[in-house]
Formats: C-alpha cells, structure tokens, sequence
C-alpha cells in the first residue's frame, strides 16, 4: 500500500430503519437514502438508555423518522445533536422534537465557508438545510451532559463551515459526521467548506485521543488516530498531484480532475471538480499557485515560480 492508499472499509450489514447497538450504550439507525455521497444510508445515533440523545436525526423520510422514534418509544429524548445541515442530516430534526420536545444542539445554522464571489453560485445549494435552527449553539470544546454520559464539542470545519463532531467520554468515540468517514473520502466543495479548515481539523482530530469513530456513513471507525493520519496524507497526496500537473503549464480543473482522477465514477465528476476547486483556493491563499481574479470552477491556474 502507498502511504497515501487510504485502508477503506465498505462492509456494512445493516438493513434500513432497524435498530443496531454497536457498543454500549450506543445505538444506530441507517436511513434507506443510499447513493454515490451516502454509501448504503445516513447514520442516526443514540446514545444512552432511558434518558437518551439522538445524534442527526437524518433527512425528512417519515419511514426513518418512525424507525427512530419506534427505537426511542419507552424512553425519553432530552438531547439532539447535529454534526452539519445536509439535507440527508439534519431535516428530520423538526419533526423528532415536536414528538419528543429534546432541546437542539449544533454549532449554527448553515453559512458558506466564505462569501460568494461575483456571479458565482452555490452549487451545493440544493444539499444545504437552510431552515435549521438550534436551539442551542455550541462551541468548540463545550460539555454537555445527560443519564449517564457526558458529550464534548468538537469544532471540525471543513466539509462545511458548520461542522460539528462530538466526543462520548465514557466510550473514547467520536461521532465523526461527515468529516471522516471509513468508506471514502470527504467531500469539501467551495463555497460550502474549505480545504485549509478541512486539514486543520483534520490535524486537530489527530491530536485527539479518541480511538473509535462513529460516521455519518458507513462502517466503524476502530483505528481512528490512524485513520485520520491516512487521511491526511491523501489530501497531500492530492495536493502534490495538482502541483505535479501545474509544473507542465497553465490548466483548467477539467484537465486537472482527468488526470488525477482515473476511473472516477461519472456521477462524482462534478464533486472531485470542486475538491480540485477547494485544493486551488487553499494553494492560491498560499500564493504556490496563481489565478486571474478569484480561484473560480472555471478559472485557469499555474504556479507561481
């Protein structure tokens, strides 16, 4: 394996809308909204018994949110948690606290990780939930507690401005979101997230010492400090590719995303374009590469030397 081959895990055997404990005290449901940027489905979690919190109630399907709250019927929800506001994420949310009346938490609700350029458009837009409100705004480092666990606040930026994960102390797990995940990589597409948040956070979780990761997609995370430092090295990995390609001369992400891209599913063509975008953006702030005006999809790039 080359340092920068990340160990992917795409065994998951979990049936839609049933319920799973994965380890104690925690519990997951997968929604039925499989797909190219969901794997097999979102992931809701719940954590505790009795007095319990729900961890992204997932998207606005009445089958899931049954499912969910069938899972919770004898107990009592005091707590949901959002880790972002992508519609296959946070939606669900009003309808579980109208029947369970749990208090919101989430770092905010949905902004652009910078301000839109001149004729530029989210193109994103349609994945964002814009109604999502918290009840309560948390910030990086913030401790709530319920019945019997305790959940740290970690501010991960990156796949979106608003990205929150959060820390179980009592089981040394982190409920990673979208931020990293064991089946594939995160998408960071501008202006919704940015790569230069994105690898610091990345960093931060690496000086953490959580050992299990919890994603909003996909299989467990066990190996988790390891993980992320795999992770770490692909984006370099790609960084150096983008630089690679450059040093031949002036190019467009197109050019750029065939080269570095072999045997991408067509379907993601569109995403891997605004990762590139999002690596631009990131070396342009750095000035090791240059553009005229803003770095845009469908700007020109070459390095600076």
């Amino acid at each position: 394996m080359a340092n920068d081959d990340i160990p992917f895990d795409k065994t998951l055997d979990l049936a839609p809308d049933t319920v799973d404990e994965i380890m104690p005290g925690v519990r997951r449901i997968m929604a039925n909204n499989p797909g190219p940027f969901t794997f097999k489905g979102t992931l809701s979690y719940i954590i505790g018994r009795g007095k319990v919190a729900i961890v992204d109630p997932g998207p606005d399907d009445p089958a899931h949110i049954g499912a969910l709250l069938d899972a919770v019927r004898d107990e009592t929800v005091t707590h949901i948690f959002v880790t972002h506001t992508h519609r296959d994420h946070s939606p669900a949310v009003p309808a579980v606290k109208a029947a369970t009346g749990a208090t919101v938490y989430a770092e905010g609700p949905h902004r652009a990780a910078r301000p839109l350029h001149i004729g530029e458009h989210n193109p994103l837009d349609a994945s964002a939930d814009r109604d999502f409100r918290p009840d309560v705004a948390l910030k990086d480092g913030d401790v709530v507690e319920g019945d019997g666990w305790t959940v740290e606040a970690v501010a991960t930026p990156g796949h979106t401005a608003n990205h929150m994960a959060y820390a179980l102390r009592e089981r040394n797990a982190l409920f990673a979101g979208d931020h990293v995940m064991a089946w594939a990589t995160s998408i960071v597409a501008p202006p919704d997230g940015a790569m230069s948040d994105y690898m610091a956070s990345l960093a931060k979780l690496a000086r953490r010492g959580e050992t299990v990761y919890l994603p909003g997609h996909g299989p467990v995370i066990y190996d988790a400090p390891r993980f992320v430092n795999y992770y770490i090295l692909h984006r370099k990995a790609r960084e150096a590719s983008i630089l690679h390609r450059l040093a031949k001369g002036e190019t467009d992400i197109p050019t750029i995303v065939r080269a570095i891209y072999i045997g991408l599913d067509v379907r993601l063509s569109g995403a891997a374009g605004l990762s590139v975008l999002a690596h631009l953006e990131d070396l342009v702030a750095r000035g090791v590469v240059a553009t005229d005006g803003e770095p845009a999809i469908d700007g020109l790039y070459r390095l600076t030397g």
